[in-house]
């Protein structure tokens, strides 16, 4: 029995929902753990899960959703909460003694990164190292997703500098299949998994998307940011995540490399700018 949470999905790229889903098609037992009894629930409850309903962050629907599970996928939105529904899976994975957590961090977590949700992502992989329950982090790079939410119509707008300043990239759809990976594969995984599929400038990106790039002072990107996410936290994030793109520019990072763990743990090669936009 493997628990997935997230497994609704949602605007951030729905890795949860894809992972159940791929699970499902391998033929594995899968626990989908969900905020609301609605539509999306039901749909997975067709395709052959099992649906538990509770709050992530709330010790009292964890440790119920984790009994009988031996893995677990744990991702979480860009929201406030993070290090508190991490704490409490952390806790019920180890009472319960499960032998493998996979769980969605980001690319630069670290205590010194330049954002404070990389910086949170960082102490949630410590908490779960130290709970003892095979936890292994996918640093995945920027989704795909997160670009085309901010593409509107025929102009990409964000405060990255030049056409040709360079950005990680990866398809959630991609993020997902590793996971999945990882939950059914029964050898040794390393603690830390690189997930990134295309290094691309954002003047590529826009080529791709069809639309005009256009450089937009910060101030302005976040006024419009507010009223697309309406979450001030998702939108700091962001914030600060382009200002590390457009501190490092067309330049080069030690993170900024196609890794081989999709094609090692997926089983296909990365999905492109343009097969992702087709």
């Amino acid at each position: 029995m493997i628990l997935v949470t997230g497994a609704a999905g949602g605007p951030q790229g729905s890795t949860g929902r894809r992972v159940a889903e791929l699970l499902l098609e391998c033929g594995a037992q899968v626990r989908a753990f969900v905020r609301s009894d609605d539509h999306r629930a039901a749909e997975l409850r067709e395709r052959g899960a099992e649906v538990v309903v509770g709050d992530l962050r709330e010790i009292t629907s964890v440790r119920p959703a984790l009994r009988g599970v031996r893995r677990a996928f744990l991702t979480y939105p860009v929201t406030a909460g993070l290090l508190d529904a991490t704490a409490v899976l952390a806790a019920a994975a180890r009472e319960e003694g499960l032998e493998r957590v996979v769980e969605v961090s980001q690319l630069d977590a670290s205590p010194e990164a330049l954002t404070p949700r990389m910086r949170r992502h960082w102490v949630a992989e410590q908490v779960l190292d130290r709970a003892g329950v095979g936890a292994v982090h996918l640093r995945a790079a920027v989704f795909f997703e997160n670009l085309a939410v901010a593409a509107e119509g025929d102009r990409l707008a964000l405060p990255l500098g030049p056409r040709d300043t360079r950005i990680p990239l990866v398809a959630a759809a991609d993020v997902a299949r590793v996971a999945a990976g990882l939950l059914l594969d029964p050898a040794p995984a390393d603690p830390v998994c690189l997930v990134t599929g295309q290094m691309a400038t954002i003047g590529e990106v826009a080529d791709a998307f069809g639309a005009e790039y256009a450089d937009v002072p910060p101030e302005e990107w976040e006024a419009r940011a507010m009223k697309v996410y309406g979450d001030p936290y998702t939108v700091e994030h962001l914030t600060h995540l382009w200002a590390i793109f457009r501190l490092i520019g067309s330049g080069d990072h030690p993170l900024y490399r196609v890794t081989e763990s999709i094609e090692r743990y997926g089983g296909r090669p990365a999905t492109t700018l343009r097969e992702f936009r087709r």
